[in-house]
C-alpha cells in the first residue's frame, strides 16, 4: 500500500508540478513575442507563382507500428516567414552575370549568426496601407527613414530595421479570405503591399545596417521594383526578414530581434522563425552581444550527402530522407530555386511533447506488445506515461531560450565494453551532481547542454557518413552518450524545461532507453533540441545564452530549426 501511495505521489507530482513554469519563467515568457506567420496548408504561406505548396503528411502515429507520431514535410524556403540573403539577387563568381560577386556564396548555411540577431528599429509606415493601384506597391522612401532618425537616432550596425504597414495582420488569413495576401495583389485585385523603393535599401546598406525586415510578402515592391529593391540592399551583405508579422507589439526601439531558420546548403534563401524579447536587462544584453557580433551558430548544415536524417535500427525503419528537389531555373542567378522534402527531425532539431505521448483517450494496449511491457516497466519506475497535443507551433519561445549550461561528459566516450554494443555510455544524475558541485547549481529556466563531441567528431559527408549513426546502431562503433530517464528526472527537479545535446538523440542508441527518456521528458512538459555542434566554440566564462527557432508549422510533432548563442 506505502508503494502504491508512493507510486501515485510521483505521478502526480510528475503531471501536474514538474510540467509547471515558475513565476520567473512565465514572466520571461511574456517578454517574448512571436512575430511569425503560422504555415498552414490552408493559408497563403507559399508564394503562389508556380512553387510546390508546403505540405506536411502523418507518416505514422503512435500505435502498433510507432512509439511515435511521425511527419513528413515539403517546404521550400518562400514560405511562411523566411529569410533572404545575398544570393538572392547576387549571382556566384564565374558564372559572368550581372552584379556577380563573393557575396554570391553567402547561403543560408554559410550566413554569420550575428546577422540574425539585433535591436528591433521599428518604423511605421501604416499611412501607406493600401494606398497603392491595384497591383502596385506604395514605396517607403529614404524620406522615411530619415524622418524616424530625426525622431528618434541614427541607424547603424547591430540595428534590424523593421518596416511596419499592418499588411500581414490584415490579410494573411485562411482561404478563401487569404487570396488577397498575395495572388489578389499579383492578379492586380487590390493594392500591393508597401515595400522599400531601392534608394531606401541602399541607404541603409550605407549606414551599416546588416538585417532589414517587413511585415508584407515580400521586400519587393510590385511590379516589377523586386530584383532591384533586393540587389539594393544585398550587395552591401544585408540579410531580410520577409512576411513577418505583429509588428505593431514591439515599441520603437530597444526590443531585441531575431529571425532565423534551418542551416540548409547553398539556399538563397530559408524559412525562418521571427521573434522578439521585449526591452529590459535581457534584451539590452543580448543587443550588446550582437552589437558586438559575439554570436556562434551551433546548427549543422543541412545536405543530402550529409547523415542528417534518422537511418532506423531496423531495415524499413529509417524516416524519409532529406531531399533537395530543384525546379524554376533562374537565369539571372544560373540556379535552380529548390524546395526540400524532410523528416522534421533532421538535423538539429525541436522534439515536441506530442512526439512521443499519445493524446488523451489513447488506449495503451494499442501499442506492440514489446513496448507494452516497456510502459509497464517505466510505469513502475516513474508513474505514469502523460498525454499530450502540444506540438511545435504551441511550444513557448521562451522555453527554447536561456541561459546556457553546458555539462561536458566526452570523458565517458570510449567507456563501453566492445563486447556490449550496440550500447551507449548512460549520462546519469551523478554526473549532473559533479557538474553543480563544481559550477554551481543549475536554476530554473536555464537551458542545459550535454556535450559528447560526437557530432563533431562523426558528422561527414558521404561516403564517410555511417560513423554518426549507422555504425553505432548496428553496433559497429560505440554508441554516442545517452541520457538515462533519470537524469531528466533530476533536471525536471531543477525547473529545466529544455534540453540539448550534441549528439543524434538524447536517448542513445538503445530503443528502449529512448523511449523512457522521451516519455520522462514530455511526461514533464519538457522540450528538447537535438543534434547541436560546436559547443567547444563557446568561450568559456562568457555567459552565454541560447537560442533555438523552430520554423512554426501547424501541428507538427517536430521542427527543423537554428541554434545560436550570445555571448
Amino acid at each position: 500500500m506505502h508503494k502504491l501511495i508512493a507510486l501515485f505521489l510521483v505521478s502526480f507530482i510528475v503531471l501536474t508540478s514538474s510540467a509547471t513554469p515558475s513565476h520567473a519563467q512565465r514572466r520571461r515568457a511574456n517578454e517574448f513575442v512571436d512575430l511569425s506567420l503560422l504555415v498552414d496548408t490552408n493559408y497563403p504561406c507559399t508564394w503562389p507563382t508556380g512553387f510546390p505548396m508546403f505540405q506536411i503528411r502523418p507518416f505514422k502515429a503512435i500505435g502498433p507500428a510507432s512509439i511515435y507520431n511521425i511527419d513528413v514535410l515539403q517546404i521550400d524556403g518562400n514560405t511562411g516567414t523566411q529569410i533572404d540573403v545575398p544570393p538572392h539577387s547576387i549571382p556566384r563568381p564565374g558564372t559572368n552575370l550581372q552584379w556577380e560577386g563573393e557575396l554570391g556564396l553567402e547561403y543560408t548555411h554559410k550566413t554569420e549568426p550575428f546577422k540574425f540577431v539585433g535591436e528591433a528599429c521599428v518604423i511605421d509606415i501604416t499611412e501607406l496601407l493600401d494606398t497603392g493601384e491595384p497591383g502596385i506597391s506604395p514605396l517607403i522612401l529614404v524620406a522615411h527613414v530619415k524622418k524616424w532618425e530625426q525622431d528618434n537616432r541614427e541607424l547603424g550596425p547591430g540595428d534590424v530595421v523593421l518596416f511596419k504597414s499592418g499588411y500581414s495582420d490584415l490579410y494573411y488569413k485562411p482561404y478563401p479570405e487569404g487570396y488577397h495576401f498575395i495572388a489578389g495583389c499579383l492578379d492586380k485585385k487590390f493594392s500591393g503591399w508597401p515595400d522599400p523603393a531601392p534608394e531606401t535599401m541602399d541607404y541603409l546598406g550605407k549606414k551599416g545596417v546588416w538585417h532589414v525586415g517587413v511585415d508584407s510578402p515580400s521586400i519587393g515592391p510590385i511590379p516589377d521594383l523586386g530584383e532591384p529593391v533586393h540587389y539594393a540592399g544585398l550587395k552591401h551583405g544585408q540579410i531580410f526578414t520577409e512576411s513577418a508579422t505583429n509588428l505593431g507589439s514591439l515599441p520603437t526601439t530597444g526590443a531585441f530581434y531575431c529571425c532565423m531558420g534551418p542551416r540548409h546548403t547553398d539556399g538563397p534563401y530559408g524559412e525562418g522563425r521571427s521573434f522578439a524579447i521585449q526591452p529590459g536587462k535581457l534584451a539590452t544584453r543580448l543587443i550588446e552581444s550582437a552589437r558586438a557580433k559575439r554570436a556562434i551558430d551551433l546548427s549543422v548544415v543541412l545536405s543530402s550527402d550529409l547523415p542528417v536524417t534518422w537511418p532506423g535500427r531496423e531495415t524499413g525503419s529509417h524516416r524519409h530522407p532529406y531531399l533537395k528537389v530543384d525546379f524554376l531555373y533562374a537565369a539571372n542567378l544560373d540556379l535552380y530555386h529548390h524546395t526540400h522534402m524532410m523528416d522534421p527531425m533532421v538535423g538539429t532539431h525541436l522534439v515536441t511533447p506530442s512526439y512521443s505521448l499519445p493524446k488523451k483517450g489513447f488506449k495503451n494496449s494499442s501499442y506492440s506488445p514489446e513496448v507494452q511491457s516497456w510502459l509497464r516497466d517505466y510505469e513502475s519506475l516513474y508513474g505514469r506515461r502523460g498525454f499530450s497535443d502540444t506540438t511545435v507551433e504551441q511550444i513557448p519561445l521562451s522555453q527554447m531560450a536561456g541561459n546556457l549550461r553546458v555539462i561536458d561528459v566526452t570523458g565517458l566516450v570510449g567507456s563501453v565494453p566492445a563486447d556490449t554494443l550496440p550500447a551507449s555510455p548512460m549520462i546519469r544524475p551523478e554526473h549532473v551532481s559533479a557538474f553543480e558541485a563544481k559550477h554551481g547549481g543549475l536554476a530554473p529556466g536555464e537551458v542545459v547542454v550535454f556535450k559528447t563531441g560526437h557530432i563533431d567528431r562523426t558528422f561527414k559527408a558521404a561516403p564517410d557518413d555511417t560513423g554518426c549513426m549507422v555504425d553505432p546502431l548496428s553496433g559497429a562503433t560505440e554508441g554516442w552518450p545517452a541520457v538515462s530517464p533519470g537524469t531528466i528526472e533530476l533536471l525536471s527537479r531543477r525547473g529545466i524545461r529544455c534540453v540539448g545535446i550534441d549528439a543524434p538523440t538524447l536517448g542513445g542508441v538503445d530503443a528502449r532507453n529512448e523511449a523512457f527518456v522521451n516519455w520522462r521528458l514530455a511526461s514533464s512538459g519538457m522540450v528538447s533540441v537535438e543534434f547541436l555542434h560546436n559547443l567547444g566554440a563557446i568561450p568559456a566564462d562568457t555567459n552565454p545564452y541560447f537560442l533555438f527557432a523552430p520554423v512554426r508549422i501547424n501541428h507538427a510533432h517536430g521542427s527543423p530549426g537554428r541554434a545560436i548563442v550570445l555571448y
